[in-house]
């Protein structure tokens, strides 16, 4: 097949001396060329300029071939060329089976004209040694000029012959090693630019040795691009050329052509060391726990195989620690939180070893938060409650997270306990204590992930909560609200808004559920909707709901009259319910909702005042 591969450029090259003008001017023109009345063997024989490969074709026993039926496209060198190739080597002391299988590297199976080759990779009747593994070439076709295997360049195309078509090309067409691949292919000009990184590397060599065997995995340019991005490089030359060299060598097997159907799941044996191969899903996973997509199988070279990755293998690294606190001093939008950081000394905490989930305001959420004043305006412990309200103590993921409360580190007073965020994932905008129309935030990114946690991004700063927020923020509540809000002498929400420390801060407030209401509306005769409750009822029975000046948490509850502000309630701490003056029970059923200024505990009925 080598053999006839050199007959058929020998041939292309003596129909552009003598007939291939015609034939071009009608391609040129659009025409479709019609087939010569002769084979492609015929047509060799006849050509003096083919006579080196006609020769050859001869030698092989190929001329019958290329002179019986079929469909082939040859890429014919002539004279010139195979003198070139031979360099001084008489062609009878070429080993007959290199010769055939020579010749058969310049043909394909199929009829492929100009019009039908796209750049990529064909296969040709050559062979890999022993194997019926055909051998592939690379041909590309950009910028007008059809090229093979990055070294011979198609000088008339499409001369078509009663058993297929003649591309005449300028040099022969040398068995390709995996090298050759890599540097005809534009897909792996990343790859090549690596295996020429450093001048001690040897793999260009390595790889054009024809006496070996290779199976190499090779990365494509979006892989290395992709390492670039990630090792926060700009180009290969940013990397220590020993750890190039240890990825490398991971790309290789030597001493065996693993096609896809002989790739096993397992363990396999690189230059550099052992990778796991998942024959079944194409992915090999590095000693990193990276896994890399197999993507293209089985580019067929004389001296191995190629398959393309999708990312570039690599050898153990040492981790490099990222923590949340390094993430905000590298990044110059959050430079008034990394500032609030220090100023309240939590900069170590989020620098070391943990399991935090942060809520980040940038620098114009912190601009719009302080208004003019500066943060030394505050004290440190003011500062430090309010970051820790964006800090949960366990890692939440975006996944994890759902409507409803989360605790954070800020803290209610003096004491232990803390302080809850309510997060709403209903409409389109996830929203934390109400969102950035109020007090809270509006979540904008999620899950940057560091050693200690993550970070998700918010537009505004959270405030720490009054037993208001939560009261507007989750809507549980929006009838409690509607009722709180009714009228406009009430005062509720002004009151329940009182920071703690300032009388009659902080509270305990039993809110009643949207279910609470519903209910109590069915229960008053002649009432049909909140609206419809007398003022003074209404007044009377939200003030049962407050016990002022103390944040009585579950654990605190105790056996026994409790004063409230519209009067006496009594709470069974162990049933966990609270009777009102009309014998009516009311069940906590959630407790412990803790805000800045008291704590609340939601009941499933409205406590009322005797009727």
């Amino acid at each position: 097949m080598k053999h006839l591969k050199q007959t058929l450029q020998a041939l292309l090259f003596v129909v552009i001396a003598v007939g291939f003008t015609s034939c071009s001017d009608d391609d040129d023109n659009g025409n479709i060329i019609e087939p010569q009345p002769q084979s492609i063997a015929e047509f060799v024989a006849e050509n003096p300029n083919y006579s080196s490969l006609a020769a050859a074709l001869e030698r092989t026993n190929l001329t019958a071939t290329l002179d019986g039926q079929g469909s082939f496209t040859v890429f014919a060198p002539d004279n010139d060329a195979f003198d070139a190739y031979l360099n001084g080597t008489a062609l009878a002391d070429v080993p007959v089976a290199d010769l055939t299988n020579l010749l058969l590297n310049h043909v394909l199976g199929a009829v492929k004209t100009s019009a039908d080759l796209t750049s990529g990779y064909e296969s040709t009747l050559a062979t890999y040694s022993d194997t019926e593994a055909n051998i592939n070439m690379y041909v590309n076709v950009n910028a007008g000029v059809v090229t093979v295997n990055g070294a011979s360049t198609v000088v008339s195309a499409d001369n078509v012959f009663s058993n297929g078509v003649v591309h005449a090309v300028d040099a022969v067409i040398d068995i390709p090693s995996v090298a050759t691949f890599a540097t005809a292919d534009p897909t792996f000009d990343s790859l090549e630019a690596a295996l020429t990184a450093d001048d001690s590397f040897t793999y260009a060599a390595t790889l054009s040795d024809m006496d070996g065997t290779f199976t190499v995995f090779a990365p494509t340019n979006a892989a290395f691009a992709a390492l670039l991005e990630d090792l926060g490089a700009t180009g290969l030359g940013d990397l220590d050329a020993a750890t190039v060299a240890a990825a490398l060598n991971l790309h290789v097997i030597v001493g065996a052509n693993v096609r896809a159907a002989g790739l096993e799941t397992g363990t396999v044996e690189t230059l550099g060391g052992d990778i796991e191969i998942d024959a079944e899903n194409a992915t090999i996973t590095d000693a990193n726990g990276r896994v890399i997509n197999i993507v293209v199988t089985d580019v067929q070279a004389g001296n191995g195989v190629v398959h393309a990755i999708d990312a570039v293998i690599l050898p153990e690294l040492p981790e490099v620690y990222q923590s949340i606190a390094g993430f905000v001093a590298g990044n110059e939008d959050y430079s008034l939180l990394l500032a609030a950081l220090e100023y309240a000394e939590l900069d170590a905490t989020l620098a070391g070893e943990g399991t935090f989930t942060v809520f980040a305001p940038n620098d114009a959420a912190f601009t719009t938060f302080l208004d003019g004043a500066a943060l030394t305006d505050f004290t440190q412990e003011q500062v430090a409650q309010i970051l820790l309200n964006h800090v949960l103590g366990e890692v939440k993921m975006e996944d994890d997270l759902s409507t409803g409360y989360e605790t954070t580190l800020a803290t209610f007073g003096d004491t232990d306990a803390n302080i809850n965020m309510y997060l709403n994932f209903e409409g389109s905008t996830t929203m934390i204590n109400g969102g950035s129309s109020g007090t809270g935030a509006n979540i904008t990114g999620t899950d940057f992930t560091f050693n200690n946690g993550v970070v998700h991004t918010v537009n505004a700063v959270i405030e720490l909560p009054t037993v208001v927020t939560f009261a507007t923020a989750d809507p549980t509540f929006s009838s409690l609200v509607a009722a709180l809000t009714r009228e406009p002498a009430f005062d509720y929400v002004t009151t329940l808004s009182t920071a703690n420390g300032t009388s009659p801060a902080p509270f305990t407030v039993f809110a009643p559920t949207n279910a609470a209401f519903t209910s109590l509306v069915a229960e008053l005769e002649g009432i049909n909707a909140l609206a419809d409750i007398p003022t003074a009822t209404l007044e009377a029975a939200l003030n049962l709901h407050v016990i002022a000046e103390a944040n009585v948490r579950a654990g605190d509850l105790m056996t026994g009259t409790v004063t409230t502000l519209g009067g006496d309630v009594d709470v069974d701490a162990s049933a966990a319910t609270i009777t009102d003056a009309n014998g009516r029970i009311s069940n906590i059923i959630v407790t412990d909702v803790q805000a800045s200024n008291g704590v609340i505990h939601a009941i499933d009925k409205v406590i009322l005042p005797e009727l």
